[in-house]
């Protein structure tokens, strides 16, 4: 049940509405024109408010404008109109409104639209902000604090310390060039330039001048001297995406540079000495003797004097709630509702952290609720083999302390499985300490045969 604030100066059209919400279970407070709103809002804790756009007292935008801008800024709007146009509905959702309905109205369809609204009313009064008010992100931020990343962590303090190559492996959208710009922010070269070059997007016959750099009449087309990406990150870190990507002339002469550390540019024999940090990555398998690696071996040595592998979504679930907050920052949503968290802890996410940045961010632009809840999600998230139907969906309704540790108990008892019992190995796959294992296995009730 809701209080709902209906402004509506047609009196049979306001008084039906009443009745129409006192029979779906609200309480209904009617209000003719804009001034008796104003005194309904000082007088009740309203959930929602269904308002007309034309009044005989002002106009609705505006008013809604005025409750966002501090009237009520919590409590859902839902405007109507008989005048319904692209103009105003863009203008009344970009002002805030929850939803925009149109007269006559199709009263089941209305109904439902006012129960979200005090749903998510209901929903941002008992979730807490998922990140402290008034901080801000200066950019995207590799993000986590479970196990896997813990060893993330250490690795990239480690290679912050050193000059030495690095390459960053792991599956696409692991985070591999926040990675490396997390490298540069902590090492000594940090106030000299940041230079990230993706070698898979850049045409073959363009990638040399785009490394090394070009002179005038080089080729056709070069009508002037040119830098490379290699000159401009002089002093700062070169990053090289998608290294596996590299054909094998240019693989030779990138190996070249490397023992040498000196390059010419193309159409030059004037030497130019390497000033620069070279970071790499790839989602390719690289290392030597793994099937269908595409890194000359002598030059994956050179490029991975440090290797850093970056740990897939689904091996750091318990990591997600903070992602999500990571998401929400510079948007209108604050949090994601318990419903929803059980969702996004249910995906498996095979394009990881980019995909569930992609569906949090998206579904906040789409959304005017400043708690993201289930059905603000795509509907078929979640819905991963093992998991069922969302009818079924083990986590749906779950408190998110309770639909952790279902997620985790699952898990261990997947890992033992595909270790076969072993517990070594169990603890290899989960990216934990054999003797946190033991430790997880006793908090949940779990006895694990020993292999064979």
């Amino acid at each position: 049940m809701g209080t709902v604030l209906v402004v509506e100066d047609d009196r049979g059209v306001r008084e039906g509405l009443l009745r129409a919400l006192a029979s779906a279970g609200h309480r209904g407070v009617g209000a003719e024109g804009l001034a008796a709103a104003r005194e309904a809002l000082r007088g009740s804790a309203l959930d929602c408010v269904l308002l007309d756009v034309r009044l005989g007292d002002g106009d609705g935008l505006a008013f809604l404008s005025e409750l966002k801008a501090g009237l009520a800024p919590q409590v859902p709007v839902v405007l109507a109109t008989a005048y319904g146009d692209s103009d105003r509905t863009i203008a009344a959702m970009r002002a805030g409104a929850f939803d925009y309905v149109t007269k006559p109205f199709d009263l089941p369809a209305l109904l439902a639209t006012v129960e979200r609204a005090v749903r998510q009313r209901s929903l941002v009064a008992r979730t807490p902000a998922s990140a402290p008010e008034g901080e801000s992100a200066t950019g995207p931020r590799l993000v986590g604090q479970s196990a896997p990343m813990l060893a993330v962590w250490k690795v990239l303090g480690r290679a912050a310390a050193s000059d030495a190559p690095v390459l960053i492996t792991g599956e696409t959208g692991t985070g591999k060039e926040l990675a490396a710009r997390a490298i540069h922010a902590h090492s000594a070269r940090s106030r000299g330039p940041f230079v990230a070059v993706n070698l898979a997007a850049v045409p073959p016959t363009l990638l040399e001048s785009e490394l090394f750099g070009h002179e005038k009449g080089a080729f056709t087309g070069a009508s002037a001297r040119r830098a490379g990406r290699l000159e401009a990150a002089s002093g700062g870190t070169l990053f090289l995406d998608e290294v596996g990507d590299l054909d094998l002339g240019l693989q030779t002469r990138l190996l070249r540079v490397l023992q040498d550390g000196r390059y010419e540019r193309v159409g030059s024999t004037e030497p130019l000495r390497l000033e620069a940090r070279v970071l790499a990555a790839t989602h390719r398998p690289v290392r030597p003797g793994v099937p269908g690696a595409t890194l000359r071996e002598d030059l994956y040595y050179r490029l991975a004097v440090l290797d850093l592998e970056l740990p897939p979504l689904r091996a750091r679930r318990s990591d997600i709630p903070l992602l999500v907050a990571e998401a929400l920052r510079n948007t209108r949503a604050r949090a994601v509702s318990e419903a929803a968290m059980a969702r996004l802890l249910a995906h498996d996410w095979p394009g990881n952290v980019r995909e569930l940045m992609h569906t949090i961010q998206r579904a906040a632009v789409l959304s005017a609720a400043e708690v993201l809840d289930a059905s603000d999600l795509p509907a078929d998230l979640g819905l991963t083999p093992g998991v069922g139907s969302l009818g079924d969906d083990p986590y749906d309704g779950l408190p998110l302390r309770e639909a952790l540790h279902k997620l985790e108990h699952r898990m261990l008892e997947r890992a033992l499985e595909r270790a076969g019992g072993n517990r070594s190995e169990a603890a290899r796959l989960l990216g934990i300490a054999r003797p946190q294992l033991y430790t997880k296995l006793e908090e949940h009730g779990i006895l694990p045969r020993e292999k064979g």
